[in-house]
């Protein structure tokens, strides 16, 4: 199946890459009210974890390195990125979620969206 996303030059053809790449995995990944989906978005500075079920649209937990106990943590930004796993693992099993299915979004599963996914791990998050 192709896809109809314009490719440009520099770092445009690298967020197109990561369009494409977004596309795929969510044609393949669903959250349901027995396992969400644990979605994470990565930015240059920051990241993001939700755990959402798509049946009903709700976000039933979060966490972010942008919240005022992670922001002014020490560490590099993969050990912030491991933190915000537990945090929304913690936050999840608080609201009855043991299992999830993991969402990348367009990014590649290294560096930090994987400690994101260890993170939840060590939490006692399944993926």
């Amino acid at each position: 199946m192709a896809f109809a996303v314009k490719i440009g030059k520099g770092s445009a053809k690298k967020r197109n890459a990561v369009k494409r790449r977004h596309l795929r995995v969510r044609k393949k990944v669903s959250g349901t009210a027995l396992r969400p989906r644990l979605v994470v978005t990565r930015s240059a500075r920051h990241m993001v974890a939700q755990v959402v079920d798509d049946v009903t649209r709700v976000t039933l937990a979060s966490a972010s390195t942008m919240e005022s106990g992670l922001r002014t943590g020490d560490g590099d930004k993969t050990a912030k990125a491991k933190e915000v796993g537990k945090l929304v693992a913690e936050r999840a099993k608080a609201k009855g979620v043991g299992t999830v299915v993991f969402d990348r979004g367009g990014n590649k599963y290294h560096g930090r969206v994987a400690a994101v996914a260890d993170g939840a791990r060590e939490a006692g998050l399944e993926l």
